[in-house]
């Protein structure tokens, strides 16, 4: 076919991807929704050309619930009409894996992809196109040809828009990549604006530069998933229009595939691009006050005549810094490198390596992207996405402690810096539990491990200011555009939200130790407006290790204050080999005779929903008292089951001596695809005494946290408990 001087390649790429622990049922409708109709509609146009990059996850999901479907993607692969991109198999960002976990990744994928599709898989694609330079040295030793990008990465290093009709090279170390700039412009028209408006944006590129090209790199689920998008593109019949101008125009408007454009097209030239992602990603990344203060300055200088010029300066912030807005993501950073960490060290031991391929695949998955950040789509507030990582890493930790070696019952402890944060975290484990505790923050306990069912009972989220939460406070309306953008939609899943934005002063984890006011309310420290009078919840104590036969006991001290009157707590916490139990001791001292102090002790416990039957609290008669999300004021009592039968954890609390116990749920109000939405995120126990000393000025009290995976509530756990002094070692 002859081609038009003022010609455009356009190359439409579709990132389709659906996350580690997602639902069946949303992905089988994203599927009825998205990706099978927009093959069913492309399919009959002989002359159109896309892209198709598919996660991991959902291509695996794929093969086991529609392997139909890609009988028809491979197909049209051997037509010539669809390039299948690759990408690490598990779409981690790959900024935060070790540079052996990101060439595994990526190498790995393109093995199952070539052998599923018979075809070469030379690029990939960048999951949420965050990018720094030094990624350039993995990704070409790990196959890959070329990736793609935004433009707003050029943008930020200093090209113009008008630059950017092709695709550039970079280097690093020695390697060189090829780097196309996805354009913003198309992200946006694209499925948003009528399918002419695309048409004419490409005559306008080929007017100003002929031979040029363009590319569309974006979710798939724009395509019919996305709010509002099913009935615009297929039923309303834009996709194609969008296909029928495509064909119409194709004398000068050639739909080309990424490889096809490297193979026949030399590089614009070289570029080196700062560390960035999309626009978007960049501003979500900014701290709440910032994002705020970005918001209002773009909005008041796109007025602004220079706006133009302007634009291309304004980047938020750094992707990393996600992990220091949460501290959740944190965690699961951190406890990922530690498995990544111990899986290398297994492949270079003496152990059973047989079990090696099976722990480094949850790894991989585990590393999904999905649950370590925030923006327009739920993220880390998804409690069954968090739930999943951490799933696969203790999956991936216990497959490594059977490859060491470990067998029968036993127990251990290690101390380092987990968290990195340069003070030593302590890791006490067993064959049935993993603890993580804090000492340098309150000796807090922040990951409680079940191996048995593969659960993080510390998955918590901290109910913290979002920049979206001024629209929930003024009640903004749903855009009038109907078809937006998630970008720009404002819709509320539940009535009344603005009244239940609640924040924490704290992470909401274990051990936690709190002083209130006498007259403290539950209400009060739900909402989070009961004053601390302690500064014992998040300041350092002081860690010593005691071993016995059988057993280890971790002590943590504190010389603290309440009220201004010095005092010291000291609790230990005792795991014996093959115990499914936390032995907890507190030992208050410094107590001055004669004046009361209330105390309380928090536990969190996550991924037990509110609202379900199979979920509840009950006695010590096994009696029910109320789904997860009841909250509880008990006066006096020394038991409290928790049990969530569908995941098959029992939890059970115990204490030598009758407490107050209140219980509420932690609910925050967060953004999503579909709108903002209050979610539980877990159950808060606070057991709390009204504490007057001894004639010494001590006061005591032993409690026992059991953990078993069983689906019915039992008192066969409870158990006497140790005399304070003998459980403390005083």
């Amino acid at each position: 076919m002859h081609f038009m001087g003022n010609s455009v390649r356009l190359c439409i790429v579709l990132h389709n991807h659906q996350p580690i622990g997602n639902f069946d049922g949303v992905i089988e409708q994203a599927y009825q929704d998205s990706y099978l109709p927009f093959l069913n509609v492309f399919e009959p146009y002989e002359h159109l050309k896309v892209a198709l990059h598919t996660s991991g996850p959902l291509m695996l999901w794929l093969a086991e619930h529609h392997p139909e479907y890609l009988d028809r993607v491979k197909a049209l692969v051997a037509a010539g009409r669809i390039e299948i991109v690759g990408g690490p198999f598990y779409e981690p960002i790959l900024t935060m894996l070790p540079s052996r976990d990101r060439i595994g990744q990526i190498s790995k994928y393109t093995r199952w992809l070539q052998t599923r599709f018979d075809t070469a898989v030379t690029g990939m694609w960048m999951p949420e196109r965050v990018w720094e330079s030094q990624l350039t040295r993995d990704i070409v030793p790990a196959g890959m040809q070329y990736t793609i990008l935004d433009d707003f990465h050029f943008r930020a290093a200093g090209w113009m828009d008008s630059q950017l009709t092709n695709y550039f090279l970079t280097e690093d170390d020695g390697h060189v990549l090829r780097v196309f700039p996805g354009s913003e412009r198309l992200r946006y028209l694209l499925p948003f604006a009528a399918a002419s408006e695309t048409i004419e944006y490409c005559r306008q590129v080929a007017a100003r530069a002929p031979d040029s090209v363009l590319l569309f790199g974006d979710d798939g689920e724009k395509f019919g998933t996305w709010p509002n998008t099913h009935e615009h593109v297929y039923q309303r019949g834009w996709l194609r229009q969008f296909f029928d101008l495509l064909t119409e125009n194709r004398t000068w408007l050639r739909t080309s595939t990424p490889s096809e454009v490297i193979t026949e097209t030399p590089p614009a030239g070289s570029v080196y691009l700062p560390d960035c992602s999309y626009r978007e990603m960049t501003e979500w990344a900014l701290p709440v006050d910032r994002q705020a203060v970005y918001d209002s300055v773009v909005h008041e200088l796109e007025s602004d005549s220079r706006w133009p010029q302007i634009k291309q300066f304004m980047k938020g912030g750094f992707w990393r810094n996600f992990r220091i807005k949460y501290s959740e993501a944190n965690e699961m950073y951190c406890r990922m490198l530690d498995v990544s960490r111990r899986l290398e060290f297994a492949r270079r031991g003496t152990g059973d390596k047989t079990l090696l391929p099976q722990a480094e695949d949850h790894l991989y998955r585990a590393q999904c992207n999905c649950p370590y950040w925030h923006g327009a789509f739920g993220g880390i507030y998804l409690p069954h996405l968090r739930n999943a990582t951490y799933r696969e890493l203790i999956a991936a930790d216990n497959l490594i402690e059977r490859s060491n070696g470990r067998h029968g019952e036993w127990v251990d402890v290690t101390t380092e810096d987990y968290n990195k944060d340069l003070y030593p975290e302590i890791r006490l484990a067993n064959d049935q539990l993993i603890g993580y505790l804090a000492p340098a923050t309150g000796g807090m306990l922040y990951e409680l491990d079940v191996r048995g069912i593969e659960h993080n009972l510390l998955a918590t989220m901290q109910r913290r200011p979002e920049q979206y939460h001024a629209k929930v406070k003024t009640g903004c309306s749903q855009s009038s555009h109907e078809t937006a953008s998630i970008h720009d939609r404002v819709v509320f899943k539940q009535e009344g939200l603005d009244k239940r934005l609640q924040y924490d002063v704290y992470s909401r984890k274990s051990l936690v130790d709190h002083f209130f006011d006498l007259e403290a309310t539950p209400e009060g420290v739900q909402r989070g407006t009961a004053i601390e009078r302690g500064d014992f919840a998040a300041l350092p104590y002081d860690a010593k290790l005691r071993r016995g036969t059988g057993k280890i006991q971790v002590q943590l001290c504190r010389e603290g204050n309440a009220w201004g009157i010095p005092l010291t707590i000291t609790k230990g916490i005792t795991l014996f080999a093959g115990s499914h139990a936390l032995e907890i001791t507190y030992l208050i001292e410094g107590l001055p005779p004669g004046r009361p102090f209330h105390f309380g002790v928090e536990f969190n416990f996550a991924g037990m929903p509110s609202g379900a039957d199979d979920r509840f609290f009950y006695d010590a008669r096994c009696e029910r008292m109320g789904h997860l999300g009841t909250v509880l004021n008990i006066e006096s009592t020394d038991y409290l089951g928790l049990i969530d039968q569908w995941l098959g954890a029992n939890v059970q609390w115990t204490a030598n001596r009758p407490s107050g116990l209140w219980s509420f749920p932690i609910e925050t109000v967060s953004q999503s695809e579909g709108g903002f939405e209050l979610v539980h995120q877990s159950v808060c126990v606070m057991p709390h005494w009204i504490v007057q000393g001894d004639s010494e000025g001590r006061w005591s009290v032993a409690m026992d946290l059991i953990v078993t995976c069983e689906h019915e509530p039992n008192s066969r756990s409870a158990k006497l408990i140790h005399s304070s002094s003998e459980a403390v070692g005083v």
